[in-house]
């Protein structure tokens, strides 16, 4: 049977959010780059395939199946890449996905480091996006696609949940330092609160656009890391210097998810602090906004 639900890009966070549409009764499929990555699905409640978003006799291969599927999911990642990669798996992906399989309904999962504020100000949907780097400037091309499609798009802050967190990956391995004393400010989101916003997005009830999805507790970096010491007794770390290089760019800013609320979503974490308790086993590498 053709699916209800696509999920392109079945990583941590489609993973997720595979398993709740299909825990609600959709019929889901989750497409991953390659056999290694489905092979490690083996066993979940949905059905995988393999397909690379870059090349484009993989996405026609689909074609058949996937036309006119109601919903698409796009939750791809870059890797490690740059600017390139960005372009060839965000823009020209998507693009490539959207005419060949002319979806019902698109989610472009996106970041909130599309806002290049430094300042520690309040941002909204409604505020500039002005990314210094060329991989957000992309992201925002993306999105645009999406949109023009009527689709809409989720902008997350830095996601952790089970067994990620790159704030306590560095904590725990004492390799993090206060940045100029910690005050700037970060937004988080647990995974599993993702998954949630986005099946809510996935409701035909919920208007089409752009929506900020993190938690109630924007943070300085002094104030994550006060919660860890307090949590585990131990010092604070160490003040250093700002990792101006970081790959989504450096910024300051407190993300409203106040539009996100109105749909009716709400995060089981209102605080990463909250989620503290259950982070601290099989921590790995992470990307956070």
């Amino acid at each position: 049977m053709n699916p209800e639900v696509l999920i392109i890009g079945c990583g941590f966070l489609g993973e997720a959010a595979a398993e709740l549409f299909s825990a609600r009764g959709k019929r889901v499929l989750g497409l991953v780059r390659g056999a290694d990555s489905m092979a490690a699905l083996a066993g979940r409640s949905f059905e995988t395939a393999t397909c690379d978003v870059t090349d484009p006799s993989s996405v026609e291969a689909l074609s058949p199946r996937l036309r006119n599927v109601p919903l698409a999911v796009y939750a791809v990642s870059s890797g490690r890449g740059g600017a390139e990669t960005y372009a060839a798996v965000y823009r020209e992906g998507l693009r490539r996905v959207i005419n060949d399989w002319n979806p019902g309904r698109v989610i472009f999962v996106g970041s909130t480091s599309v806002y290049g504020q430094t300042d520690g100000s309040w941002v909204t949907e409604k505020s500039p996006t002005l990314p210094d780097r060329e991989t957000g400037r992309i992201l925002l091309e993306a999105e645009q696609i999406a949109l023009d499609s009527g689709g809409s798009i989720a902008r997350l802050s830095g996601i952790y949940g089970p067994g990620r967190s790159v704030l306590l990956k560095k904590f725990l391995s004492g390799e993090a330092l206060l940045e100029e004393g910690g005050h700037r400010w970060i937004n988080q989101i647990h995974r599993d609160d993702a998954a949630a916003a986005l099946a809510r997005l996935a409701d035909p009830d919920v208007a089409a656009g752009i929506y900020n999805v993190t938690d109630d507790t924007p943070a300085t970096q002094r104030q994550v890391y006060e919660w860890m010491a307090g949590f585990l007794g131990k010092p604070l770390p160490p003040e250093g210097s700002a990792d101006l290089n970081r790959k989504r760019g450096w910024t300051s800013k407190r993300i409203s998810n106040a539009l996100m609320r109105t749909t009716g979503w709400s995060p089981a974490y209102t605080s990463y602090r909250d989620a503290l308790p259950r982070l601290l086993s099989a921590i790995q590498p992470d990307s956070s906004e």
